[in-house]
């Protein structure tokens, strides 16, 4: 039996196609963004599934913060 690639491939990506890296490179996510698609991403699979998705409002309540700095308060144009 082969051991897991937990560095390249861990367990808990295997099921996803694409994995969330190549989305996160192909479409250019910042940080925030990317760890948003990350953790929502791999929820059901990695054994701590409402840990991921704290950890995804987390990132996805820094990045709301980030343009209502940038932008303020309204919609704000990317």
């Amino acid at each position: 039996m082969p051991e897991e690639d937990i560095v390249n491939h861990p367990k808990h990506y295997e099921l996803l196609k694409p994995e969330p890296i190549e989305v996160i490179e192909n479409w250019r996510l910042n940080f925030f963004a990317g760890n948003v698609l990350k953790y929502l991403a791999r929820y059901r699979f990695k054994g701590t599934p409402i840990t991921d998705l704290e950890k995804a409002r987390w990132y996805l309540d820094r990045l709301i913060g980030n343009l209502k700095k940038q932008y303020g308060e309204g919609k704000g144009a990317l």
